[in-house]
């Protein structure tokens, strides 16, 4: 790989952050609204290295352009050189010859074998020169694969976490530390889904007996969904970090019609009966009244209170 495309690969990537942070909101289907800024700087930080690099190694081969030149004509002259010498050394061994056979002929095979020695060492010389010319250049072509991800966030960001995921691990334990505070007498009482579980399995007061509230997530297909007769789950994702440490928060809901996984919903109802409110042996159940489609929010990884 030619380090012109190597400065392109991180053009490519910081391209790819910048589209999905700064452009679009499409990081928020992948971390947490805070890892947004941190996101757009390192974007930024890819574009200027990869364009630093290509304006470096232009100017690098721009000035190595004269270089071929100025080996030709050390070449050239240190041949005419050689070839002088070798004439004189041809006239010395002339004269040796006549003064003794014996003596020219052991000068000659010195120089022979001293030209032998040259020719070899350059050669040595220009083959190191190619090698160490192409360790530098080549890079293993596996790097390619780093261009992968690039384009995925620049032609398609693959879809937020979904049904898929909460289907198949638990919900998550939600505790609440201290009192709870006596509920609005809003009717319906919007609530977010963490809100209701601790509400229904650790609030001694049992406020949520009887309360019409109201909720926003997506559906996640229970055992039996699919005949309408085993209910289905109203769900949230919520993020830590990113979405490695994805957990969910479930509600199952009762009453309400079959819908597709990943729909996004608006439910109004009561607890569902089952077990001791609030206590860890209280289901957290809803029986639906109104199930009203809505739009996936911005920000699906927060358990928010829904809109309207």
């Amino acid at each position: 790989m030619r380090r012109s495309l190597q400065a392109g690969l991180l053009v490519t990537c910081g391209l790819g952050l910048l589209h999905v942070s700064l452009l679009t909101d499409l990081c928020l289907r992948y971390v947490k609204e805070g890892m947004r800024l941190p996101l757009v700087v390192s974007g930024a930080v890819l574009v200027l290295l990869g364009l630093a690099s290509a304006v470096l190694d232009r100017g690098r081969e721009d000035r190595d352009g004269d270089g071929p030149g100025q080996g030709h004509g050390h070449e050239h002259t240190h041949g005419h050189g050689h070839e002088s010498r070798q004439r004189s050394g041809q006239a010395q061994g002339g004269g040796q010859a006549q003064a003794g056979h014996e003596q020219g002929g052991q000068e000659e095979g010195r120089q022979e074998e001293g030209r032998q020695q040259q020719r070899g060492r350059e050669h040595g010389e220009h083959g190191h020169g190619r090698s160490h010319g192409h360790d530098h250049s080549a890079v293993p072509g596996v790097a390619w694969l780093l261009l992968l991800p690039a384009l995925s966030l620049l032609c398609y960001a693959p879809p937020a976490l979904g049904a898929y995921t909460a289907a198949r691990q638990p919900p998550e334990p939600v505790t609440h530390t201290g009192d709870f505070d006596p509920l609005p007498p809003t009717s319906p009482l919007p609530i977010t889904l963490s809100d209701f579980t601790s509400r229904v399995q650790e609030d001694r007061g049992r406020a949520i007996r009887g309360r019409l509230v109201r909720m926003t997530g997506f559906v996640t297909p229970g055992s039996g969904a699919e005949g309408g007769s085993g209910g289905w789950e109203l769900t949230r994702i919520i993020l830590n970090c990113c979405a490695a440490d994805a957990q969910s928060v479930k509600v199952r809901i009762h009453g309400g019609p079959a819908l597709a996984a990943n729909t996004w919903v608006t439910v109004t109802g009561t607890w569902h009966p089952g077990g001791t409110l609030g206590t860890r042996s209280a289901v957290v159940a809803l029986d639906a009244r109104t199930v009203t489609k809505t739009a996936r929010p911005a920000n699906g990884y927060q358990d928010a209170l829904p809109l309207g």
